[in-house]
């Protein structure tokens, strides 16, 4: 004797418009959080004498199957050896170091997972 249940179905999809709902707009909104916080703090310690290597700042979020990963860079040619720290230089600016994108994201850890954690929450 089966007992049949209504509702299965609606059931189901509503789980996944949850689920990608979850992994489409939560994700990529915590992914572009983190690289908007890390990169105004890497932003303050770049370097500036024409404002090239600040403008050349951009960053990128791609999507691979379920990976979604977020990348923050510098596209002007030089941004390399600015950010090397083997390679001597002066700064004109106070707040600029060396490695200034990798400083940028470390100084900003702490930020960068409340906006993850508040960003994940339901």
């Amino acid at each position: 004797m089966g007992v049949k249940v209504k509702g299965i179905s609606a059931a189901k999809r509503n789980l996944d418009a949850i689920i990608d709902n979850v992994q489409g707009r939560k994700v990529v909104r915590a992914l572009q959080s983190a690289m908007i916080i890390g990169s105004s703090q890497a932003a303050i310690y770049t370097p500036i004498d024409t404002s090239t290597l600040l403008n050349s700042q951009y960053r990128e979020l791609s999507v691979n199957g379920t990976r979604v990963t977020g990348r923050v860079g510098y596209s002007a040619n030089y941004a390399v050896y600015v950010h090397d720290p083997n390679v001597p230089q002066t700064f004109r600016r106070a707040t600029a170091e060396k490695e200034f994108l990798t400083k940028g994201f470390a100084d900003t850890k702490e930020q960068i997972e409340a906006a993850i954690a508040r960003e994940m929450s339901l």
